[in-house]
């Protein structure tokens, strides 16, 4: 099982990045897909899930809400990460993890996670 993220990097306040999260070694269709991130000094905090092709459901953190986008491709087996309007307080680490079906807010609930990448927001 692999989930490998990517698209992270330095960015200016107000601007874009899209994050990656490709898979393999488990079958995407029938897992959820969440998005978390870790900032220095604070817990990692769910950010975003989506649900897997038996939902149709999307979760996101209130602090995101309204500027980060997650969307899934199943034929490529990847969920990305749209995050807009950034603000330097969304600096961290993102990851990227799975679990079976139906999405879930917190971490523990996941059952494989991708490496982080690191965003930053700074002028």
């Amino acid at each position: 099982v692999q989930l490998q993220a990517s698209g992270g990097g330095l960015v200016q306040p107000g601007g874009s990045l899209r994050l990656s999260c490709v898979t393999s070694g488990f079958d995407f269709d029938y897992y959820a897909i969440g998005w978390f991130r870790q900032a220095p000094g604070k817990e990692r905090e769910g950010v975003s899930c989506i649900s897997s092709r038996m939902d149709d459901n999307t979760y996101y953190a209130e602090s995101v809400k309204g500027r980060f986008t997650i969307s899934r491709d199943y034929a490529k087996k990847t969920v990305y990460l749209q995050m807009d309007s950034l603000k330097p307080e969304d600096t961290a680490v993102y990851f990227c993890a799975a679990r079976p079906y139906a999405i879930a807010t917190e971490g523990a609930m996941y059952n494989y996670w991708g490496q982080g990448t690191l965003v930053t927001v700074s002028s």
